[in-house]
């Protein structure tokens, strides 16, 4: 799966959520970031019981004009709206799980669950719109999905991001 660069197709982000969804998830061992062994572009993250992946990616937003960056984040935003209302129609109400605790967690501090880790390698720190569980993985198992759209910084294209887990994706509560 190679996922969308700039143009985006609703159609085609269910598609590859889909085959995300049919995908054993791993049972155990160290998280590992897979790359495009021709371009060397990052394309999904495995973990225990998880797999994130980019469905759509902006143009960069590096010296583009003020008006030209809101554009594309605000398209941004409508491309995963559309993919969230999608999701909903298929799986009713998602709810929100935020990731501000996890990208200004103190320090020294408990680890985190290993998803919302991965989700922070990547520098993906969008608040995830979740479903689950719904009866999606091999033999219908149960799987959670969550999507979020946001980038590592203002210049850095916009990444619309895909979970899927075999868990329940929960909000990290940082020890205080």
């Amino acid at each position: 799966m190679t996922h969308q660069h700039d143009t985006f197709n609703r159609g085609r982000a269910v598609v590859d959520l889909d085959a995300l969804l049919a995908e054993p998830l791993r049972g155990g061992g160290p998280t590992e970031l897979e790359y495009d062994p021709y371009t060397g572009e990052w394309v999904r993250t495995r973990g225990e019981g998880f797999v994130l992946a980019p469905l759509w990616e902006s143009r960069s937003l590096y010296g583009v004009s003020y008006e030209e960056w809101h554009d594309v984040v605000d398209g941004g935003d409508l491309n995963a709206m559309s993919l969230v209302a999608a999701l909903t129609r298929r799986w009713g109400a998602p709810r929100t799980v935020v990731m501000r605790p996890v990208m200004f967690q103190p320090l020294p501090c408990e680890p985190m669950p290993p998803v919302l880790e991965a989700l922070s390698d990547v520098d993906n720190y969008g608040d995830l719109t979740v479903w689950g569980p719904v009866p999606a993985g091999p033999g219908g198992a149960a799987r959670w999905v969550g999507v979020s759209v946001k980038h590592c910084d203002e210049k850095a294209p916009l990444v619309l991001m895909a979970v899927v887990a075999d868990r329940e994706i929960v909000e990290w509560e940082t020890p205080l």
